[in-house]
C-alpha cells in the first residue's frame, strides 16, 4: 500500500492517510475485508507517530471504509455501492459549482461550457 506524506502541503498527516486509503477503497485497489497494515507497522514505514496513525484509523473507522477486529486489526469494510455514489455525485457536484463561478467571470455562455464538458468527455470516454 502506497502513501506519500507531504509534510509541506498544511493538510494535517492523519488526513493525507485517510485521504489516500479512502482513494485506494473506492478504486478498487484494496478489497472488502483485506487487511491494512497494522498501526505500528504503517507508523514505521512512513516514519511518523502511532498516534498519528491511529488517529487515521480510527477517523476511517469512524466514516465507515474500515473496521477493527480486537487483536486481529483493521479491515477493509464492504462499502454500500449506492453510498459511494451518493460521495462522488457531491463532489461532481461541489466542482460543478465551482466552474460555473468560473465560466460566469469570464463570461463563457452556458452553450459555450457545455461544449467544453462534451469535448471534454469524448476526449477522456
Amino acid at each position: 500500500m502506497l502513501i506519500f506524506i507531504d509534510s509541506r502541503s498544511g493538510v494535517p498527516i492523519y488526513d493525507q492517510i485517510c485521504q489516500r486509503i479512502k482513494e485506494l477503497i473506492n478504486s478498487g485497489e484494496l478489497q472488502t475485508d483485506e487487511m491494512l497494515p497494522s498501526i505500528r507497522s504503517l507508523a514505521r514505514e512512513l516514519r511518523i507517530s502511532v498516534i498519528t496513525t491511529k488517529r487515521a484509523y480510527d477517523e476511517l473507522e469512524r466514516e465507515g471504509y474500515v473496521y477493527t477486529v480486537p487483536a486481529k486489526g483493521c479491515f477493509v469494510a464492504g462499502r454500500n455501492i449506492e453510498l459511494v455514489r451518493e460521495e462522488k455525485l457531491k463532489k461532481i457536484e461541489d466542482r460543478i459549482g465551482e466552474i460555473v463561478s468560473l465560466a460566469r467571470s469570464c463570461a463563457l455562455t452556458k452553450e459555450e461550457l457545455i461544449d467544453m464538458v462534451v469535448s471534454e468527455m469524448e476526449e477522456k470516454l
